[in-house]
């Protein structure tokens, strides 16, 4: 069995590490500013949670429906179709100006009514200007995210990365100057955070779209023939990807609403788990890097019509997402304590985020498994019952279970986190059991090509 999967392995490893590098910057970022912000004091922290659980539960479908361009991509490129990969580029940019214009007007409403989620008022205040900051940077990243997506499908993962790498450093920077201070700046401190990310977000924006329409590498998919339906491969990116997008919604929405439940307990509630999350998310983005190399490879064996290859190379993905999360499990559960001395010197705010911690190791390998089981879905265009399981999974079970663990038996935050867990384990399993029975059951030969 080793043998028989070992290319897949191979092949996924290939696309994987490139974006999960990328992706690494990108929570890197996440990371930089709790660990900058956390140096304030535990009310900027619990701010910088709030109004991030606010920000990405939206953002987050305009993020998710672009995950659609890779496969579309992927599948255009292994069926030989290299004209649909040029349109598909300038649909998907379409696509981020149309999403970005929607999700900043909902989260301007948000912002300016955040006392509808009752939190402690000097966090809702902090969280106000450095939200309507975020969203400032809505548009910059989703046409990085849609231009990476694109490139990503091509199987050209690295610019990306590199890109990332660079913003990441300069986001570091200039959280520097603005958060404490520096070089002559005032002392924005949370707000300061927000312009450093909104800056570091638009330099990444217009970097890769400089490269991408520079580098010879990419002319050959950037000729693009009129479809007689203009519209054809935005329609596709929208029909294929909103599902996406609602998958994700719900996923990290469930994420979100804890935070604001933790919230009403108490801003050291909510400290806590924004460290908690923030340290979880790092693993949780290596893990979207496996799911996107899997979606990848399912995506071309689709457009090869190679149904052995489709069922090999997504199995060889939930196996490698299986093991990776594994391995961050032991880590999280060895090294919990010494992890959040990175982040805060506050010790109730330590002392609950390592219990947090503690649970997120029981969690790490269910949310690597329910991730790529989403992205091997996405790769053979099935996003529609998934996005059902993940309602179920988190809003059915996990939300309401969590309320009744924290407030009605008095676990506390715990008891949100625990709920979350079960939520996870059970999208995980209905994840893969319908991918292991949608691709046994594939008739290849059945399949339309994409422009027809």
């Amino acid at each position: 069995m080793y043998q028989r999967y070992l290319p897949y392995f191979k092949q996924i490893t290939l696309l994987s590490l490139p974006i999960i590098v990328g992706q690494l910057g990108i929570v890197l970022m996440g990371v930089a500013d709790v660990i900058m912000i956390g140096k304030l004091k535990p009310v900027h922290l619990a701010a910088a949670s709030f109004a991030n659980a606010i920000y990405f539960f939206i953002a987050i479908l305009g993020i998710g429906t672009l995950t659609a361009v890779s496969p579309l991509v992927a599948k255009s490129k292994g069926a030989g179709k290299p004209t649909e990969c040029a349109n598909l580029f300038k649909q998907s940019i379409q696509a981020s100006f149309i999403l970005s214009f929607f999700i900043g007007l909902i989260l301007f409403i948000i912002t300016e009514n955040l006392y509808w989620f009752k939190q402690d008022p000097t966090v809702t205040l902090l969280a106000k200007d450095y939200l309507h900051i975020l969203n400032i940077g809505t548009l910059p990243m989703l046409l990085f995210f849609a231009i990476k997506q694109y490139s990503d499908g091509l199987g050209i993962t690295k610019p990306s990365a590199v890109i990332t790498i660079i913003a990441l450093l300069i986001n570091v920077f200039l959280n520097w100057v603005f958060i404490y201070g520096n070089l002559g700046s005032i002392k924005l401190e949370l707000l300061g955070a927000g312009i450093a990310t909104t800056m570091a977000r638009c330099i990444m924006a217009i970097s890769m779209f400089i490269y991408v329409k520079n580098k010879k590498i990419y002319q050959a998919y950037l000729q693009a023939i009129p479809y007689d339906n203009k519209f054809f491969f935005l329609k596709q990116i929208f029909v294929v990807g909103l599902p996406s997008g609602l998958q994700y919604f719900f996923e990290v929405g469930a994420f979100a609403f804890a935070a604001i439940m933790i919230g009403w307990i108490n801003e050291f509630a909510l400290a806590a788990h924004q460290v908690a999350i923030n340290i979880a998310s790092i693993t949780y983005m290596i893990a979207t890097g496996i799911s996107a190399g899997g979606s990848i490879a399912v995506g071309e064996a689709l457009g090869k019509k190679n149904k052995k290859d489709i069922i090999d190379a997504g199995r060889a993905a939930l196996v490698m997402g299986a093991i990776f999360m594994t391995c961050c499990a032991l880590i999280l559960a060895v090294f919990a304590p010494a992890i959040i001395k990175l982040y805060t010197t506050d010790e109730q705010v330590a002392s609950m985020a390592i219990y947090l911690l503690y649970i997120a190791a029981f969690f790490q390998l269910s949310d690597g498994i329910q991730c790529v089981g989403l992205g091997i879905l996405r790769g053979i265009g099935d996003t529609k019952i998934p996005t059902v399981i993940t309602i179920f999974a988190y809003w059915i079970i996990g939300i309401p279970l969590g309320y009744i663990l924290c407030f009605k038996l008095s676990l506390n935050l715990y008891g949100i986190w625990i709920a979350l867990l079960i939520g996870l384990s059970l999208s995980a399993w209905l994840l893969s059991k319908r991918f292991l029975q949608e691709s046994n059951k594939m008739n290849v030969d059945m399949l339309a090509p994409l422009n027809d």
